[in-house]
């Protein structure tokens, strides 16, 4: 609005022509200078100065808006956006329809705690034909720590849709849906990620998996300032590849260890790895998501998947639409199943904490024996 011009606001033909004549086009022109200058300038008084000056501030001033108007607008830019359904009905509601497109969704958890199998039913999810609630599109699965299962893939499949996977083919059509690709490094993944933008749109993909983006990032020599630097450009190209593509986007991310004096000044603060070596080990130790503060800021739905007290639960930790929730679950043979489509709404810092009872002890081992062979590779390699 600061570059319409000044002979279209209607504007009384006299002051407009002086505007004009003195090479004040814009309002941004008239606006960039005091009532005292335009006087000035344009040899009239303060009187026509103000009245014009009021004039051109209401013509380009946006108008005010409601928190109603607001509201309405969001719901319908959410619903022409587009949302690919868990199926899990009570986080479905809480999400406003699923996992929203053009935003990147991140799954946090322990090893063992259910994120891949989310991830399976996804890819199933989004590759299903269209009358039976799918995207009827393609899916692209970066599998950096060769986890996918392409018989647990079937097996989600027949268990969850028999009606579909029962024909004749079905099955080999829907998991020829999903393309695989295992980069080993993050240069690879960057290659992968230039192809992936060229092909998204002619390929009709409807669904990019990560899984995971922590294990690409720790698993790289490199550290402090330039893996933070590589991983600020990996997330700014996948968040313009979800707002290129209006797709919905899901990374997976691991967890490290909160230090006991740790204060988390920020929502999903995160460390460096160099601070989990003192950590004491215990059956039900609080961890937090990796990869730190930025990576957590990029995100826009973080989900948690934990174990407490025997009974696993998936938290809605961040949401722009949604308070903090959590759902308890188990893993069938047919994937994820939520035992409560009932909310439990979060407060505190058990918003942030994530609880890995029973598999902390080996998670913690097998850690700490990593740390110290990578120790001892870089001592070769001086």
């Amino acid at each position: 609005m600061a570059n319409k011009l000044i002979n279209q606001m209607s504007l009384p033909k006299s002051i407009a022509n002086i505007f004009t004549a003195r090479n004040i086009i814009t309002a941004k022109d008239a606006l960039s200078l005091t009532e005292f200058e335009l006087m000035e300038l344009l040899d009239v008084g303060m009187a026509e100065v103000a009245s014009a000056m009021a004039h051109i501030s209401e013509v380009v001033c946006p108008p005010c808006q409601t928190a109603l108007l607001l509201m309405e607008q969001r719901v319908r830019n959410e619903s022409m956006a587009g949302h690919l359904p868990t199926r899990l009905k009570g986080l479905d509601e809480a999400l406003c329809g699923g996992i929203p497109f053009g935003v990147l969704t991140e799954l946090v958890g322990p090893p063992g705690i259910g994120k891949t199998q989310f991830c399976l039913k996804l890819s199933l999810l989004a590759s299903l034909p269209a009358n039976f609630g799918g995207l009827d599109g393609r899916v692209i699965y970066i599998d950096v720590e060769s986890k996918f299962s392409s018989k647990r893939l079937i097996e989600i499949g027949t268990k969850s849709f028999p009606e579909i996977f029962h024909k004749k083919g079905m099955a080999q059509e829907m998991a020829g849906r999903i393309l695989i690709l295992r980069p080993t490094s993050l240069s690879e993944f960057a290659e992968s990620l230039h192809r992936i933008k060229v092909s998204l749109l002619q390929q009709q993909v409807k669904l990019l998996i990560i899984d995971s983006m922590a294990a690409l990032v720790l698993g790289e020599h490199d550290c402090g300032a330039s893996k933070q630097q590589a991983l600020g450009w990996h997330v700014s190209f996948i968040k313009s590849l979800a707002e290129f593509s209006r797709i919905p986007i899901v990374l997976t991310n691991q967890v490290r260890s909160q230090m006991g004096d740790e204060s988390l000044m920020y929502s999903f603060q995160a460390q460096s790895r160099s601070t989990k070596e003192d950590v004491p080990v215990t059956f039900d130790s609080h961890l937090v998501a990796a990869l730190g503060i930025n990576w957590a800021h990029a995100v826009t739905i973080r989900l948690v998947l934990e174990s407490k007290s025997g009974q696993r639960f998936i938290k809605l930790a961040k949401s722009p639409i949604s308070p903090p929730l959590a759902f308890p679950f188990n893993i069938t043979s047919s994937g994820i199943v939520l035992l409560d489509d009932n909310g439990i709404e979060m407060k505190g810092p058990d918003i942030n904490n994530i609880h890995c009872q029973g598999l902390f002890l080996i998670f913690s081992v097998v850690k700490s024996a990593e740390c110290i062979l990578n120790k001892y590779k870089n001592y070769l390699e001086r």
